[in-house]
């Protein structure tokens, strides 16, 4: 069932966009199916749920921690993490850069936006980032590889498309500007299970998928 879920959501990807399974609160059994269906990337939002699964599943897993970033969490994933998804402040790029630095590598991550109605999403600012300074030399374990963002939480499919449109501006305006010179920045990492057909269309070449692929969460559960 997993692995015909996984295989329905790719053929409705366009090329260029892939696919991470959101695996939070599932057991490895559920991710090992997804593994055997071709699977490689897969997202969580728990630092110390990541690290025991990371130690217990294939080394070639892709693993995206998508969570809201905590940094005395960082040293639980810092190590093989393939991305940071919500690096949401100057704050918290200085210490995913000291984090990184100590375990001397250099890691993916992507800047997250805030345009959701909602005040308790994180990330930031449209104006911040455009006043922000990224200097390179000064993040020398740090890629910045593209933004994130979330739309707000409603049925107004209307508001969900111009919150993703706005995700995919920001993400313009900066690759023509601040990150014009650096070729990896080209993710923009925007729809879940129930907005995500929106996503794509406005331009997501990251989209997290959990619910649609393992079915609901027991968060009685979290760590």
């Amino acid at each position: 069932m997993i692995a015909e879920k996984i295989a329905s959501i790719k053929a409705s990807l366009p090329e260029g966009t892939r696919l991470i399974a959101v695996s939070k609160l599932k057991p490895v059994e559920d991710i090992m199916e997804a593994y055997n269906a071709g699977q490689r990337l897969f997202g969580e939002n728990y630092a110390t749920e990541l690290r025991d699964k990371h130690a217990q599943l294939p080394g070639d897993i892709e693993w995206h921690f998508i969570g809201h970033l905590q940094s005395k969490q960082l040293k639980y994933y810092i190590g093989f993490v393939s991305m940071i998804h919500g690096v949401d402040s100057m704050e918290h790029l200085e210490d995913v850069e000291h984090a990184a630095a100590k375990v001397d590598r250099v890691v993916d991550v992507l800047l997250q936006v805030h345009v959701a109605q909602e005040e308790t999403k994180f990330g930031f600012l449209p104006e911040e980032l455009s006043a922000a300074r990224f200097n390179p030399a000064a993040y020398p374990h740090v890629r910045i590889c593209g933004v994130m963002g979330m739309a707000s939480h409603t049925d107004d499919q209307a508001r969900v498309r111009d919150d993703f449109r706005r995700v995919k501006s920001i993400f313009d305006t900066l690759k023509a500007g601040t990150f014009a010179n650096n070729p990896a920045f080209r993710e923009v990492s925007m729809g879940m299970s129930h907005d995500y057909p929106i996503a794509v269309e406005e331009g997501s070449t990251l989209v997290r998928i959990g619910t649609s692929i393992f079915g609901p969460r027991d968060y009685s559960k979290k760590q």
